[in-house]
């Protein structure tokens, strides 16, 4: 598992020795890490890490609580699909950026603005997982059901709410990713603390290392929660047969 992180690491010290890129634009591993424990110590880097998972935790959790209920109707009802479609469509190919400006107006700049961006692009990429979830559902488990006898409130919470389950999980997931995504794009609404606003501020600045630090930050928190959920998942469904590769 460390072989890539190792790989990636030493591709990276050699770019950045070489000559191949100027060593004022790429600093090595060694220094990047150096700035890391020197932001950590003064205490602002951990307030940031945590500050933008604050956000992107509120914003995500925001997101699938919508997306779980929209989803389902349009996978499962044919009409609220006929009718929900083009707009989830038109929507969700919006940038989340391009909205910077609309959400600053009617919301102001404080933190709700931010959880707005996070909620917007967790939303979308959740509602598109749980609609090809629900959609694939084979209608012979609910006549089934109904063959033994089972009603509709138990066809939902014995039947489509364990085989949604899966879809539900997968979402979150996608919608961490994206949300982490967006990240930057939500902190340029003002904010003086948060790994996009610390990125920001370096690139102000110039100070290139303070920006890796800012990426490296980003993309550790976020494969964190990312294995967390993963393990989160295979304690949920158990029950679920998949497919591994060897």
């Amino acid at each position: 598992m460390l072989l890539p992180w190792v790989l990636l690491v030493l591709l990276w010290h050699t770019l950045a020795v070489s000559g191949v890129v100027n060593q004022g634009l790429m600093p090595t591993p060694a220094h990047v890490a150096q700035k890391l424990w020197e932001l950590l110590i003064g205490g602002r880097l951990g307030v940031d890490i945590l500050r933008s998972t604050q956000r992107v935790t509120l914003g995500v959790a925001l997101g699938i609580l919508a997306a779980v209920p929209v989803g389902f109707l349009i996978g499962w009802y044919k009409g609220v699909r006929t009718f929900l479609d083009p707009l989830i469509n038109f929507f969700r190919a919006l940038p989340p950026i391009a909205l910077i400006p609309l959400v600053v107006v009617y919301f102001g700049i404080d933190e709700p603005a931010k959880v707005i961006i996070l909620f917007y692009a967790s939303f979308f990429a959740g509602v598109i997982v749980m609609y090809e979830g629900v959609a694939q559902i084979s209608p012979i488990f609910i006549k089934v059901a109904r063959t033994l006898g089972a009603n509709d409130g138990e066809i939902f919470v014995r039947v489509i709410v364990p085989m949604t389950m899966p879809h539900i999980l997968t979402a979150l997931r996608v919608a961490l990713g994206v949300a982490w995504a967006t990240l930057v794009a939500s902190e340029l609404v003002a904010a003086q603390q948060g790994l996009g606003a610390l990125i920001q501020s370096a690139g102000s600045f110039f100070q290139i290392d303070v920006i890796y630090v800012g990426i490296v930050c980003i993309g550790a928190v976020a494969l964190s929660m990312d294995l967390a959920l993963r393990a989160m998942t295979r304690r949920l469904i158990r029950w679920q047969d998949r497919v591994e590769g060897h």
